[in-house]
């Protein structure tokens, strides 16, 4: 058997080659990361058989897809390790500090060898496509929401009463009165024409007796509207609307895609399509997991452990990997105990013990977790009557 390491890099990639033995075969070549540097590698992988090669290279995010999908195009598998893996195996190696590409070629075709060989899944395009559609998807959030704190900065000047009339949320129709009613004298001159719009638009939760109060408080108000907070307001409003329209056209491809892969977490009542595409994209080949506790520790979910002579607690969760999927599971699990009974129980129980809320809820995701392992390791959907 013979093992190839590749290592990742932006414009280029270093390979080296070597038998089960340590016996070398190629001491290393680079090539380029262009349809002509593919070539070179194609050829050379080729002398050994696509049965006969296993390939290594780190997980680089952007840098290595490309290849990965040429490998796999022209059917060779790989395994994709992790960074600080390497790292380790090479200081548990040597003590010398030098570093080149060409020796952490070398250093993955080592790893590779000695441990036990897990393939990369194939057409694994679709979760990694889901990986960078919820990714930006998260992203656009964010700045959805600086806008509409930006927003909020702007009302303090022009009209510090309006936010208090809808529980300081900018629901859609506080956005709609705000782009077609700008100053606060537009708003205090609204007419029944006017009512009737947004009795509709908040279908029907926007009340007379509201109505008159807005207009009341927009005649007295405090604030001061001049020509700069006008545009403020208006460009505000347009990027805000921009970015939610991105977000909605983001939730459709991913819901697309999420629906036509099905995997068991979507079968979980309480995780909708856009969270369970970060949860199965975040956390890749279930199979790469030895148990759900693993899975914890990818997610961050895990206590932090600290044990030495006669002393030994276990500290806070240690928050390490994916901020995305530990946000989701968090949030799935806020929104599971509505659906299922077993779920709620149990947070309830977490309650009981004198848990804070928060604590609770991250108990209810780790056995969220232990579920998802279990549904997407054996393949089966989600049976409520055999939670236990």
């Amino acid at each position: 058997m013979y093992y190839a390491g590749i290592d990742v890099s932006k414009y280029k990639h270093d390979c080296f080659i070597q038998t089960n033995f340590g016996d070398v075969i190629n001491a290393g070549f680079s090539f380029a990361n262009t349809a002509q540097g593919f070539g070179l590698l194609q050829a050379e992988l080729e002398k050994y058989g696509t049965g006969n090669i296993r390939i290594g290279l780190e997980a680089t995010g952007n840098y290595g897809i490309n290849l990965k999908l040429f490998l796999e195009k022209i059917g060779f598998d790989f395994m994709e390790i992790n960074p600080l893996l390497i790292s380790k195996h090479i200081r548990s190696n040597t003590l010398r500090k030098t570093k080149t590409d060409k020796l952490d070629a070398r250093a993955i075709a080592d790893y590779v060898a000695s441990k036990e060989y897990r393939q990369h899944p194939t057409a694994f395009y679709p979760r990694f496509a889901l990986k960078q559609l919820t990714r930006l998807r998260s992203s656009l959030v964010k700045g959805r929401s600086r806008y509409l704190i930006q927003l909020t900065n702007v009302l303090d000047c022009i009209f510090p009463e309006f936010k208090s009339l809808f529980n300081n949320k900018f629901s859609v129709t506080a956005l709609y009165i705000l782009a077609n009613y700008p100053s606060p004298d537009a708003i205090a001159n609204m007419n029944s024409r006017s009512y009737d719009i947004l009795r509709r638009k908040s279908r029907g939760h926007f009340s007379m007796d509201k109505f008159i109060r807005l207009k009341s408080l927009a005649k007295d108000t405090v604030g001061v509207f001049s020509e700069c907070h006008r545009i403020e307001l208006e460009t505000l409003l347009n990027l805000h609307s921009q970015i939610d329209a991105k977000i909605e056209e983001l939730e459709i491809r991913i819901t697309e895609i999420i629906t036509e892969l099905n995997p068991p977490t979507l079968s979980i009542k309480g995780i909708g399509a856009v969270s369970a595409a970060i949860i199965v994209s975040e956390f890749g080949d279930f199979s790469r997991f030895d148990s759900p506790n693993k899975m914890l520790s990818f997610a961050g979910l895990e206590p932090g452990h600290f044990q030495s002579g006669t002393t030994e607690y276990k500290g806070r969760m240690v928050k390490r990997g994916s901020s995305h999927l530990r946000n989701a599971l968090m949030n799935c699990a806020r929104a599971i105990r509505l659906h299922n009974e077993t779920f709620a129980v149990y947070f309830r129980k977490k309650m009981a013990e004198g848990k804070p809320y928060d604590v609770a809820t991250s108990h209810v995701a780790k056995k969220l977790v232990r579920l998802i392992y279990a549904l997407e390791t054996k393949g089966i959907m989600f049976d409520p009557e055999a939670l236990r």
